[in-house]
């Protein structure tokens, strides 16, 4: 008997249950986690690991949306996720991707307890439209905060089963 693939509520309850802090910490085969500086060049780092590992899940059909999404995620993290300056290089930016299929699951985690605000988007504008961008392109997104303190930003892809 087949079993059918978990719906993406089911996914994302599964990730409560076991909590991004575990999910971060683990070492899963269908789980890549990824450091960053918080620094501008992270967005190219974050993009290439999406890149070459959902192309080594066999999800490469996932990788533009996802690469332009986690570019959005890390961008703003880089941005906005302010921690003291002490602390900058001891909390990182954290980029993780967790395959269940068919589901993979983009978090970028930063120390900032900070919660991201979509504005609404002005296409004129050069910056401001990220959140649009990821809720356009993802299945869902959201966010929830680290028991270690500052918050994980998701979105969530769907490829084939």
């Amino acid at each position: 008997m087949v079993e059918e693939p978990k719906s993406a509520a089911d996914y994302l309850q599964a990730t409560r249950e076991v909590g991004f802090d575990e999910l971060l910490g683990a070492n899963h085969s269908d789980a890549t986690a990824c450091p960053l500086p918080r620094q501008a060049d992270s967005v190219k780092t974050a993009r290439d690991v999406t890149r070459s590992t959902l192309s080594d899940w066999g999800l490469s059909e996932l990788s533009d949306d996802a690469a332009l999404v986690v570019s959005e995620l890390v961008t703003n993290a880089v941005r906005y996720a302010l921690c003291p300056a002490s602390q900058a290089e001891t909390t990182p930016i954290t980029l993780m991707l967790l395959h269940l299929s068919p589901h993979v699951l983009l978090a970028v985690a930063d120390p900032s307890d900070e919660v991201p605000t979509p504005k609404e988007p002005d296409f004129v504008s050069e910056n401001g439209r990220g959140l649009y961008i990821v809720e356009t392109y993802s299945e869902c997104w959201g966010w929830d905060h680290l028991d270690r303190g500052g918050k994980a930003v998701w979105a969530l892809f769907s490829g084939t089963v």
